[in-house]
C-alpha cells in the first residue's frame, strides 16, 4: 500500500503531466450549472472578449472562489469556448451547452468527451 506522501507525489506527477481529467459533476444541478457556464463562455468568446477579462467575468458570475473543483471546471469550459475551433466558427453556444449537459447527465458527471472536443 502506498504511503500518504507517495500517493500525493504520484497525484502531483499525474496532474503535472496533464493526464488528470476535468472535474466531474456530482449531480444534475452541477450538470445544469456547467451547461449555463458553457453558454456564457461561448458568448464571451463569440463577442471577442479578451480571455483574461472573460475569466474575471465568469468568476464573478459563478463565484467559484471557494471551490477548486468549480474553478477547474470553469477553466475547462472557457478553454473549450476559446479554443482554436471556436474562433473558426464552431458550434453555437446553445449546442455546446446542450452537448455538455446531455453528456454530463448520461455519463454520471463526466464532461471530458465534450470539453475535450473543439467547438
Amino acid at each position: 500500500m502506498l504511503s500518504f506522501t507517495r500517493t500525493l507525489a504520484l497525484l502531483a506527477l499525474v496532474y503535472a503531466a496533464g493526464t488528470v481529467a476535468a472535474p466531474h459533476a456530482e449531480n444534475a444541478m452541477e450538470c445544469g450549472i456547467a451547461a449555463d457556464m458553457a453558454v456564457v463562455a461561448h458568448s464571451l468568446a463569440k463577442e471577442e472578449v479578451q480571455r483574461k477579462k472573460a475569466d474575471t467575468i465568469m468568476a464573478r458570475i459563478y463565484d467559484v472562489s471557494q471551490s477548486d473543483r468549480g474553478k477547474e471546471l470553469m477553466k475547462e469550459i472557457l478553454d473549450t469556448a476559446y479554443g482554436p475551433s471556436a474562433a473558426a466558427g464552431g458550434t453555437s453556444g446553445q449546442k455546446f451547452a446542450e452537448d455538455l449537459f446531455a453528456t454530463c447527465m448520461k455519463s454520471g458527471g463526466d464532461m471530458d468527451p465534450v470539453l475535450g472536443k473543439k467547438l
